[in-house]
């Protein structure tokens, strides 16, 4: 019997589809194609990239690539679509996405395709807060010569929150730089520590890095309990998605002049006029841009290609996410 009629949990094709039909897949620019140097064989493509009406496939599309940040509406009527199987995801943050995805239909995202930017994105703005260069830059605004002496990486000991293929992709970068690497996760392993270690990890880290995807568990894990714990003059890198922090209790460290921190992403985002990060001291603050290089979208889009044909050969797909979230 083909693998794909099988019922079984890893095939997701319904032995009723005929299989001499090409597979129908949405993608979310029409750019996609061209990123992934083509489809592969056995599929025909329409592009959705979020509007109200959908494409005419919709009767017959398997697959959804979805453009990042479709609204709940659209994304709720992902339901009406009687053939829909699996819906790919361009991101690794799957929170937007996850309480619409209809029964039966399997979640995959896009695990490793922002490894290297956001590796990218950290060292640069711990460099940057080690070097003093936000306070260079005052005072070259200021036309003043502010010499003073500046840190390094070396030697410092880093606690990586979250240890999936992104931490183990920053890891190793950190330590070329001489820094001493402790890492945790859900659940301890070989090398590894359990989040249930935190307090006593945080007041022997000079840098904590957060990485962790936001799930239930995750939500304000970083609270005024948790930030009291770092030592004082350390730094907070948050890399992973704004909800993670207690924002008013962050901005409390701030002001107070005893932490540092460095965010990629806040909560709310995007950040309205007059909220009090926009004006908090000791911070390093960028518009959710850490994986916006030029590398994730065509790294994403080959992760979609592979598995396309994964689906189509009715192989286990990857990066499923499960009931944790991730």
């Amino acid at each position: 019997m083909n693998p794909r009629t099988q019922n079984n949990p890893e095939n997701f094709r319904s032995a009723s589809f005929p299989f001499t039909e090409k597979i129908s897949v949405w993608l979310p620019t029409p750019e996609s194609e061209a990123l992934m140097g083509g489809l592969p064989t056995g599929f025909r493509a329409d592009v959705w990239t979020g509007e109200a009406e959908f494409p005419a496939s919709a009767d017959t599309v398997e697959v959804i690539i979805p453009p990042y940040g479709v609204g709940a509406d659209l994304l709720s009527r992902f339901a009406e679509l009687p053939r829909l199987r699996l819906l790919q995801l361009e991101s690794a943050g799957v929170e937007w996405i996850r309480p619409y995805v209809p029964e039966g239909v399997v979640l995959c995202n896009a695990k490793g395709a922002y490894d290297r930017a956001v590796t990218e994105w950290v060292t640069g703005v711990v460099l940057a807060h080690l070097l003093r260069l936000p306070r260079f830059e005052q005072a070259r605004r200021d036309e003043r010569w502010d010499y003073t002496h500046t840190d390094s990486l070396e030697g410092k000991r880093v606690l990586l929150v979250g240890y999936g293929s992104l931490g183990s992709a920053l890891a190793p970068v950190l330590a070329g730089f001489g820094a001493e690497v402790a890492a945790v996760a859900r659940r301890a392993r070989p090398g590894v520590h359990g989040v249930d270690e935190l307090p006593g990890l945080l007041p022997e880290a000079d840098i904590v890095v957060l990485l962790l995807p936001l799930t239930e568990a995750t939500t304000g894990l970083v609270d005024a309990t948790f930030l009291s714990r770092i030592r004082d003059g350390g730094l907070l890198v948050n890399a992973g998605r704004g909800r993670l922090v207690d924002t008013d209790a962050l901005v409390a460290e701030l002001r107070g002049g005893r932490l540092y921190a460095a965010l990629d992403v806040t909560a709310p985002e995007p950040l309205p006029a007059g909220h009090p990060l926009w004006s908090a001291p000791g911070l390093i603050l960028t518009p959710h841009t850490a994986g916006s290089n030029t590398s994730p979208p065509a790294r994403a889009m080959a992760l979609a290609k592979a598995q396309l044909a994964r689906y189509a050969a009715g192989e286990p797909l990857a990066n499923v996410v499960g009931e944790a979230g991730y």
